[in-house]
């Protein structure tokens, strides 16, 4: 009898741990979940802000107001999300690598996309024609002008291009003059001028 009540106590038991294990691993998954699904919505929210904020430095009002505002209803989500629950590491990790992924996220789309112009600043000793009369050829429109430098006079030459054919206009410079000194800047066209393809009123 004693034997018998003893058995029944070790399988009790044993049915209490393995109903505390399984109580815990469905908690410690809800806390994973938890802690993936905010640091999804953190990517995203950081992701849109960082777009956002890169459409309104390049003057496209519209379409910046449109990521701002499904920008502001991720935010919201993510926020609530965290609020609505205990901290715990989960939440506190995802919210946190979810900021600095959607960061470089976001910048990666953005130069994936490629818009806007930018203008080459190119100076050059001894192929400064040469490389206007390439960019012509290519389709590229140029300004060239003599300049003075420490060594004596060199060929400046601006070209503006879209931002998805700087590498392609780079390559064209280097091909020329290996030596060539090359600056580049982001520009906003404000009246008139000519880019392969199209020209601004």
């Amino acid at each position: 009898m004693l034997e018998s009540v003893r058995d029944a106590h070790r399988i009790w038991g044993g049915v209490s741990s393995a109903r505390q294990f399984s109580i815990g691993s469905q908690t410690m998954q809800e806390l994973i979940f938890a802690g993936l699904l905010i640091f999804i919505l953190r990517v995203m929210d950081m992701s849109l802000d960082t777009l956002r904020l890169l459409f309104v430095m390049r003057g496209r009002k519209f379409i910046a107001s449109a990521i701002g505002a499904t920008q502001a209803a991720v935010f919201i989500i993510a926020v609530a999300g965290v609020l609505t629950r205990p901290l715990n590491i989960f939440t506190i990790a995802g919210y946190a690598l979810g900021f600095g992924v959607g960061i470089f996220l976001g910048m990666a789309v953005e130069e994936r996309l490629a818009i806007g112009y930018m203008m080459f600043s190119v100076y050059s000793s001894a192929h400064g024609r040469a490389i206007s009369d390439a960019l012509r050829v290519a389709g590229h429109a140029s300004t060239e002008f003599v300049g003075h430098g420490r060594e004596g006079e060199i060929t400046v030459i601006h070209c503006a291009v879209k931002r998805k054919e700087v590498d392609a206009v780079r390559a064209i410079i280097l091909r020329v003059d290996p030596d060539a000194f090359i600056t580049l800047d982001e520009v906003r066209p404000l009246q008139r001028g000519y880019f392969r393809g199209a020209r601004t009123a």
